[in-house]
């Protein structure tokens, strides 16, 4: 008997294929409608196992980049690591050991006056040789300047085909806000992309961009409602992850959400059997969080 007869005689594969020539048939005919027929297309083909949950994810989030703005996934001016024009090798080369970055917005007076970007890698050079040698106008390249409105989507666009991965970002007044990079774009799609230096962090809350948080699930409620300002109750859960897992009614997959007295809450990282991590985007008027130093 041949391999197609094979096949053609397993109901399992008749049933993706039935639904592989409905999904056809849908897009064919103008269809889905909309977002949410397509979202829903994307999670039935999940669950008929047309692709696995790592490819429902991305493509998940290749659709929400979309909807999202550069202020929402920037790295806020607060958190910005900098370098000084007037510098020296060494301390360069302290500020890149420590941070472990590669790319860093290089500065006169203060985070206002950004004067270009520095790649660690044109260090390289003045280090096998004189650092006397060494000044900033040698290796300063051009910083790219976006406004924090710009759309995330049109943002990755521009980065791919003009080539750069940093761009400085600047609110209505001309201010500088904060810094976005491809990375962060691809973190949207993929999830968190570590590398053998990101250390494991014991933190229940690190922010994100202005308005959204990762927290670990573990953390306690009592503990996140006295830095966000909220008043979660903890009488029936004792965790975040707890308060989402009730507020669902079943145990989330990765990139599934829900409103919560109007907090976002978006499951970042799960198993099978527990939440791990949630991003927690916090309402556009609500007051940053006060955490301990």
């Amino acid at each position: 008997m041949s391999d197609d007869n094979s096949h053609s005689s397993d109901p399992l594969n008749s049933s993706k294929k039935g639904f592989f020539s409905l999904l056809l048939s849908q897009l064919f005919h103008g269809e889905p409608k909309n977002r949410d027929e397509l979202l829903a297309l994307i999670r039935d083909s999940g669950q008929n196992e047309l692709i696995d949950e790592d490819t429902r994810d991305m493509l998940e989030g290749v659709m929400d980049i979309a909807d999202q703005r550069v202020r929402d996934i920037m790295i806020p001016r607060s958190q910005m690591i900098t370098l000084k024009r007037n510098q020296t090798l060494d301390e360069c080369l302290d500020v890149i050991i420590e941070s472990a970055h590669s790319r860093f917005p290089v500065i006169s007076e203060d985070k206002d006056h950004i004067e270009g970007i520095l790649m660690a890698k044109d260090l390289l050079p003045f280090m096998r040789s004189d650092a006397e040698a060494f000044s900033m106008e040698k290796v300063l390249r051009p910083a790219v300047v976006v406004p924090e409105s710009k759309r995330v989507d049109r943002m990755l666009k521009e980065f791919r085909s003009q080539r750069y991965h940093m761009a400085i970002v600047i609110d209505e007044f001309g201010g500088v806000s904060g810094l976005v990079t491809i990375e962060d774009i691809l973190e949207l799609i993929v999830g968190e992309i570590e590398d053998e230096y990101d250390e494991e962090e014991d933190i229940d809350f690190r922010q994100l961009s202005r308005h959204t948080w990762t927290v670990r699930a573990l953390a306690s409620i009592e503990d996140f409602n006295e830095s966000f300002g909220t008043h979660f109750s903890d009488e029936e859960v004792d965790t975040i992850g707890g308060l989402v897992m009730q507020a669902f009614g079943h145990l989330p997959a990765r990139g599934e959400s829900i409103d919560i007295d109007g907090y976002q809450f978006k499951v970042a990282m799960a198993d099978s059997r527990r939440i791990i991590q949630v991003h927690v985007k916090m309402p556009e008027d609500a007051a940053q969080p006060k955490l301990d130093e």
